[in-house]
């Protein structure tokens, strides 16, 4: 177990170096030049390259790119012209808000976790219940309902639904205030309510299709040779279902599952543009808008992070659930 671990940080790893890379060029590669965000259209060209000068940005790539690296593990100084020293993990200086990239990160990646994680926990319990139930009641009205309600789940945008649960509760029956973002260690009950809209809005979609696919794999596994061994052996339903069946059957769901969550983290930005919360994707989008290319690259490279842990978390999971994944 140790050995597959170890192989799969290795190979995430060598990703995360590949995006960081790819990142800092798109940097270079974008047509707006950073240093005319920070000096007005007066400056003449000696002023501007004084400001080149004191942004690095004349040294080689090969050093700036260390410098950023190091800055992330270590911190660093990046002059007067962009707040001095900046500690650890230092993601650059915004040239639009004038202030570190990772103090504006920590302001709105808590906004991204307080939608995503709840939501994820909604939509794994009621899609992959809801599909095991529709399995093993196949052919009567629970199978017909679930069904219809994956069909429509399908058939639905985030942001009509979002639409609809906010004109509903918010603006006609009043039960919920405008959604909005409260730290869970400030106030829980409003930040339950500040989200909780959000939060129905994305489980209602994604156990939509995870319903669908847990209903189909349970299908799927529930004809094999090993779960009809199980029943002749007499074992109680409950051992065969829960223990063979569901076992056998949740592989593809938590491939989904991972990707799905890892994505999300990396910024919901339908979801924050619907409620009118201030997440990271939603920073990510204002920081295309006005060129804010620090921040750019900071948004990417944290949705990197995630997409890539989420695969790492996959893989162990695949083999806590099937030991023949760790001899690959």
């Amino acid at each position: 177990m140790a050995r597959f671990l170890l192989k799969r940080l290795f190979s995430a790893t060598l990703t995360l170096f590949a995006v960081s890379v790819l990142t800092f060029l798109m940097f270079f590669a974008l047509p707006r030049d950073p240093v005319s965000s920070i000096c007005s259209k007066n400056c003449n060209p000696e002023r501007l390259e004084r400001v080149r000068d004191d942004l690095g940005l004349n040294d080689p790539l090969v050093s700036q790119y260390a410098g950023y690296m190091k800055g992330i593990v270590t911190g660093r100084d990046l002059g007067s012209a962009q707040g001095g020293r900046c500690d650890a993990p230092c993601l650059g200086w915004s040239y639009v808000t004038n202030e570190a990239v990772s103090d504006t990160i920590a302001r709105v990646l808590p906004v991204t976790l307080s939608i995503v994680i709840p939501a994820a926990i909604l939509w794994l319990l009621l899609g992959v219940g809801l599909g095991m139930v529709s399995a093993l009641r196949r052919g009567t009205w629970l199978d017909r309902l679930a069904i219809g309600f994956s069909l429509t789940g399908a058939s639905l945008q985030l942001y009509f639904v979002g639409a609809v649960l906010l004109l509903v509760f918010v603006y006609n029956l009043r039960l919920l205030p405008v959604p909005s973002y409260t730290s869970l260690f400030d106030n829980p009950a409003k930040w339950a309510s500040g989200l909780v809209l959000a939060w129905v809005a994305l489980a209602f979609l994604f156990s939509a299709i995870y319903a669908r696919l847990s209903r189909a794999q349970m299908l799927e596994t529930l004809s094999e040779d090993f779960v009809r061994t199980a029943r002749a052996k007499g074992l109680a339903k409950p051992k065969v279902y829960g223990r063979h069946a569901l076992r056998a059957a949740i592989t593809p769901v938590v491939t989904i599952a991972g990707l799905d969550v890892g994505g999300a983290l990396g910024g919901t930005v339908i979801t924050e543009t619907t409620f009118g919360i201030q997440g990271l994707g939603r920073t990510a989008v204002d920081a295309v808008r006005s060129g804010d290319l620090p921040t750019i690259m900071a948004t990417v490279l944290i949705a990197a992070v995630f997409v890539v842990l989420a695969n790492v978390l996959v893989d162990l999971l695949y083999a806590a659930i099937d030991p023949r994944v760790r001899l690959r």
